[in-house]
């Protein structure tokens, strides 16, 4: 069983005054994108309050597998890197509670190995793939984002991505998602000049009528440095849509696990052509 513990009562938001974010500068950190909708963002431990106008708030539950760590850094909504620590997003996908997602996990697991970690949080709940086309909001920040981070220093790793539940709704969506996910890939690896950036999906848990549509479009995507971890099995919270907290460590360490395995330290020539 996972074990929890509440953030320190006196923990305070970092310090972001410039005058000592050098500190903070990605130096040697290996660096890594979380993209997606809501099951990336972090729903974990969010729940409706009522006794509070059923107003949602996030219970602070933060599991031992995602407690800070002074090597693991997050890209902030003002692009610039403060200490990470849950939840992630919460000036990101900001027009929604955040809780726990899968990305302190992941860190806190591949900091093993890789050590001094930034993350750049991207996430939006509820969009659609074609809200990530190329040209749209979404996609564009997260390209900027991607590309201030690496300003400092640091190296660009890995893009995390887990969205595709807001595409299960009709046929023609579903139909579409394999090829806009092509593109999707394509037009990162172009924007941010790395064309063999690995990529970490998730084959989707929950949706609607053509679920099963999207998730074979994911598990079956042949592409060079693309890797799918299912989230198939993991616990839903009763709105059977986003993954409970204990899931998302899971989904953390499965993702990192992917990482390691396909992309990590071991494997130095795995960023080359085939």
């Amino acid at each position: 069983m996972t074990n929890t513990a509440h953030l320190p009562s006196d923990y305070n938001e970092p310090n972001t005054d410039p005058a000592r974010m050098d500190s903070l500068t990605p130096d040697a950190k290996q660096i890594f994108i979380l993209s997606g909708q809501s099951n990336m963002a972090g729903r974990g431990g969010v729940f409706r309050d009522h006794h509070h106008h059923n107003r949602e708030q996030w219970d602070g539950v933060v599991p031992s597998e995602c407690q800070p760590h002074p090597s693991i850094h997050r890209l902030d909504a003002h692009l610039r890197w403060v200490p990470a620590h849950e939840p992630l997003h919460a000036d990101i996908d900001a027009k929604k509670v955040c809780g726990v997602g899968p990305g302190m996990a992941f860190a806190n697991k591949v900091r093993e190995c890789a050590g001094e970690v930034g993350l750049v949080p991207c996430a939006v709940g509820g969009t659609a793939i074609k809200e990530w086309a190329r040209g749209e909001h979404l996609y564009e920040s997260m390209v900027k984002r991607a590309r201030e981070s690496v300003k400092g220093g640091g190296e660009m790793k890995a893009l995390l991505w887990y969205q595709g539940e807001s595409d299960t709704s009709t046929q023609h969506d579903a139909d579409a998602y394999q090829g806009n996910m092509v593109k999707l890939i394509e037009n990162v690896r172009q924007d941010l000049d790395l064309p063999w950036l690995p990529i970490i999906q998730v084959a989707i848990v929950s949706g609607d009528k053509y679920i099963e549509k999207v998730r074979e479009a994911q598990l079956g995507m042949e592409i060079p440095n693309v890797v799918c971890v299912d989230a198939k099995g993991l616990e839903l919270k009763d709105d059977h849509l986003h993954l409970t907290t204990k899931s998302q460590v899971q989904l953390g360490h499965m993702l990192a696990d992917a990482y390691l395995q396909h992309f990590g330290p071991s494997e130095p020539n795995s960023h080359a052509a085939p």
